[in-house]
């Protein structure tokens, strides 16, 4: 019905999947009226591309890679991330990696909150996404080893916020 212009149709999918897809441009936008902004303008592509959606795989899925790219469009303009660090000198504990595993949502956006623009992004990107950093250079036009060390600086940063929390 969507693919067809019925407008009810499109309402139930923007009311469906809106929260949902929300949550997702917070944790990378941490500014409300941006992520907002972010939220409409992937509904408008996905209202006005439903006709690529073929059926194969998961709908929201689908909508959720939608609302990435535009995301990562949002930073892309608005942000170069080109911090790098040496990533020989870094000295970040092994079980840092599990650190997503201790936090339930809200806290998880919290802290993202307080992270720089860059790390929030590949941590995103990495940990939450499943993306690779080949994957993650692509995407954000920026080198391998950029992807590795904003990762390694991000959980070092979300390691220091949750300590000093305590």
């Amino acid at each position: 019905m969507c693919k067809s212009g019925d407008r009810s149709a499109q309402k139930w999918i923007y009311d469906r999947y809106a929260p949902v897809m929300y949550g997702v441009c917070k944790r990378y936008i941490s500014s409300k009226e941006d992520a907002e902004d972010v939220l409409v303008e992937s509904f408008f592509k996905v209202l006005t591309k439903i006709e690529q959606y073929q059926g194969n795989g998961n709908f929201e899925g689908w909508i959720r890679r939608i609302v990435v790219n535009e995301a990562l469009m949002f930073i892309r303009k608005r942000v170069l991330l080109t911090e790098d660090a040496e990533l020989e000198l870094l000295n970040i504990p092994e079980n840092s990696a599990s650190i997503v595993e201790e936090l339930n949502a809200a806290a998880i956006l919290n802290v993202l909150d307080k992270l720089p623009i860059g790390y929030r992004t590949v941590f995103n990107l990495y940990v939450l996404e499943g993306y690779k950093h080949r994957e993650i250079a692509e995407e954000l036009g920026i080198s391998i080893n950029t992807s590795k060390s904003q990762l390694i600086l991000a959980k070092k940063k979300i390691t220091e916020l949750l300590t000093a929390q305590d």
